[in-house]
């Protein structure tokens, strides 16, 4: 997954402050990574790119992994739009496509680090009932905190159960054969070069997740949409300030391995109705446009019949301080300002067009009518 969002953010770190070679391959084109891609570059030497399926050319994924100290496995689906349309692709490409990987870290004695998702805890016991006032009804801590999903035909709950399966499959072969392993749970990070924006650079009919999708309303002139109008809440990292905490698990196995670890950041916890007007204001502020407007919809109208959502995340910080010491230093305002510049800077001009294009044809058949 190295030409992904976090995977580009990754080699950017690693190849600019580290003398570390990076073996690095994703099924998509290298195209968030292409500035650091070429025979002229300094640290050519240090990174390999390869296109490639690696469920498809196994034996070339083995290969790799013998050649590396340390694997980092970031193929994943992660969007929850395609946990309705597409829940078997979901399950598959989270549980059973990483099988390889971890057999061959398994065989091969090499240090695993997966990535699994804070969805694994479900919904919080303060949303079945429990007392709200006792944070352990509601904090995510990974040692004890128990995962609820929603019943099976909520098929929303494919992803986080594909991955929540994949984690016990990894610990189990940390008990059983000693796999050395550190999983990693992200909380919605952000920053530039994530997601995409329909028509542009995506499916004119795919569903980015809410950052990119309030992203992609605010530069067209649209209202934001709330699914069951914003009441959830969510917790959001930096994306340089994650990367410093998977570093910290690469450099230091002996504190980071036979652990998971939640990496994000419990101050930039919000509701995802008082994003959208953060989001809103800041827009405005940057660009000079009017403020934009919402409006809401139902899960199912939006995602799909199977739809629903976790409540709240707010992950416990003490096993990952304790261990890599490692606290986010970045607020909510100042990493959503860097994001949105990045999205304003790629994507306002190529949005514009869209948009110009669409209203003239939508004219054209009104002229030969006339």
């Amino acid at each position: 997954g190295v030409a992904g969002f976090i995977g580009s953010h990754m080699l950017e770190k690693i190849i600019r402050e580290r003398d570390w070679t990076v073996l690095g391959c994703d099924m998509v084109a290298p195209t968030k990574i292409q500035e650091l891609l070429g025979a002229e570059k300094k640290w050519a030497a240090r990174f390999e790119f390869h296109q490639m399926n690696i469920v498809e050319e196994p034996q070339k994924l083995k290969a790799l992994i013998a050649r590396a100290d340390c694997v980092v496995n970031l193929a994943a689906i992660c969007n929850p739009s395609e946990y309705i349309k597409q829940p078997v692709n979901t399950i598959n490409s989270n549980f059973t496509d990483a099988q390889d990987c971890i057999n061959y870290c398994v065989e091969l004695k090499k240090h695993l680090i997966h990535f699994s998702t804070c969805e694994v805890y479900g919904r919080t016991l303060s949303s079945y009932g429990l007392d709200a006032k006792d944070e352990k009804n509601w904090l995510l801590d990974e040692e004890t905190t128990p995962m609820i999903m929603g019943p099976v035909s909520a098929q929303r709950w494919c992803y986080a159960c594909a991955k929540q399966l994949v984690e016990r499959l990894i610990f189990a072969h940390g008990t059983e054969n000693g796999l050395k392993f550190t999983i990693v749970r992200p909380y919605n990070w952000i920053g530039p070069r994530m997601d995409y924006i329909p028509g542009v650079d995506g499916k004119d009919d795919g569903q980015p997740r809410v950052l990119a999708s309030f992203m992609t309303a605010l530069m067209k002139g649209e209202p934001l949409v709330l699914v069951n109008g914003g009441e959830v809440f969510r917790t959001f990292c930096f994306v340089e300030d994650a990367c410093d905490a998977v570093m910290r698990m690469i450099e230091h196995p002996d504190k980071s391995s036979g652990h998971a670890f939640n990496v994000g950041n419990p101050n930039n916890n919000i509701q995802i109705s008082k994003l959208a007007e953060l989001m809103i204001n800041m827009y405005s502020k940057i660009t000079g446009k009017p403020k934009g407007t919402t409006v809401s919809i139902s899960g199912e109208e939006y995602y799909g019949k199977g739809y629903e959502d976790s409540d709240l995340r707010i992950p416990s910080m003490k096993l990952v301080k304790k261990q890599l010491d490692w606290t986010p230093p970045t607020s909510l305002e100042t990493a959503m300002e860097a994001t949105m510049r990045v999205f304003i800077e790629k994507y306002s001009d190529k949005l514009a067009n869209l948009k110009r294009s669409a209203d003239e044809a939508a004219a054209a058949p009104a002229k030969k009518a006339k």
